[in-house]
């Protein structure tokens, strides 16, 4: 029976190798893939029609429409609706890798850190480069705390600069633990079914089930949660970016 860390190995789907690089089109790729495709699909079924009475599939569209646009307008303002592509983007591709995570055979990519770590420095990055194009150097009044005494800036200045540089460490690591620990515990208890399902006639593999339905519907909570919480961190990231708090 394969261990429960063994569901997160990458390997390659198509071997790929050039100049001595292994540029292998892996299972993680893959999975990326069909999940912009499952949420481009979505969002296609979902608006194709338009009806002023939606449909299901219309209805959940617009309701994550309407979610993000409401998150980015309550946390950035109106400066931040440019931003809405962008954003919208990266909430449908951590939602869609999660859930899908959950099929079993599947893989999911949120739950390595490479990914998460990917993704939030490419936020840290592109919110830096928002806010030197607003503001230029004033930007840097971002690390300098108001109020504070001129004696103790030579100490609050690196803090506010480690703190900012630590965003992305946290960012990653929040969303990566949380779907490799949630997936991990099915596994474990998933284990548990044969076992003691063997040695008291199929009673005792009753327990571990309904602990895994419990804990599937808690990682379906978790799917959301986690992909909400990356988006209005960045969108909070955003908003320190454009008006400098």
């Amino acid at each position: 029976m394969a261990g429960p860390i063994e569901q997160f190995e990458i390997h390659p789907v198509v071997p790929i190798e050039i100049g001595g690089l292994d540029l292998s089109f892996t299972n993680s790729a893959l999975w990326m893939v069909i999940a912009t495709g499952v949420a481009s699909l979505f969002l296609t079924v979902g608006a194709r029609r338009r009806a002023l009475v939606p449909g299901r599939m219309q209805l959940m569209a617009e309701m994550a429409y309407e979610f993000i646009a409401n998150m980015i307008r309550d946390n950035v303002g109106d400066a931040g609706r440019r931003y809405f592509p962008y954003i919208f983007t990266l909430f449908m591709f951590i939602l869609f890798g999660n859930l899908l995570g959950l099929i079993p055979g599947s893989f999911t990519y949120t739950s390595h850190i490479i990914v998460t770590g990917a993704l939030a420095v490419a936020v840290i990055i592109s919110v830096t480069i928002i806010g030197l194009a607003k503001h230029g150097l004033h930007f840097l009044s971002l690390f300098v705390p108001s109020g504070v005494p001129a004696l103790m800036m030579p100490l609050m200045i690196p803090i506010e600069i480690i703190s900012y540089l630590s965003r992305p460490v946290s960012l990653s690591i929040r969303l990566f633990a949380n779907m490799m620990a949630g997936h991990t515990m099915i596994k474990v208890f998933a284990g548990f079914v044969v076992p003691l399902g063997a040695i008291t006639l199929g009673l005792g593999g009753l327990a571990p089930i309904a602990m895994n339905v419990a804990l599937t519907g808690f990682e379906l909570l978790v799917a959301f949660l986690q992909a909400y919480v990356f988006t209005v961190l960045t969108c909070l990231y955003l908003n320190d970016a454009l008006n400098l708090h």
